[in-house]
């Protein structure tokens, strides 16, 4: 079973950066599958703007294209999301999480929130 753990969050003014990260555990299944990061802001379903193919071709939503960035380290098990130019509607919890279903068990997740 991989166990995921997001950090990296935190408060951050609009047009601020944040770099978060996701650690993989359990099993060394990650190296070889399509992983993604996914958001919930309050009182909307969770969403997914960003993903990586094992070999590292990426795709974004069109809401954090151009200002995102995600990476993956096999070696390490683990994945990054540089967010650049944040603005409030950015604010959420984010999780990393396989791109595709069956789902693994989705971890804690980290808070992002953008405000002056």
């Amino acid at each position: 079973q991989v166990q995921l753990v997001e950090s990296g969050g935190g408060l951050v003014q609009p047009g601020g950066s944040l770099r978060l990260s996701c650690a993989a555990s359990g099993s060394n299944i990650f190296r070889v599958t399509n992983m993604g990061w996914y958001r919930q802001a309050p009182g909307k379903q969770r969403e997914l703007v960003a993903t990586i193919t094992t070999d590292g071709s990426t795709n974004y939503a069109d809401s954090v294209k151009g200002r995102f960035a995600i990476t993956r380290a096999n070696a390490t098990n683990t994945m990054y999301l540089q967010m650049n130019s944040l603005k409030p509607e950015d604010t959420a919890v984010y999780y990393c999480n396989k791109r595709l279903s069956p789902l693994w068990v989705w971890g804690q997740g980290t808070q992002v929130t953008v405000s002056s």
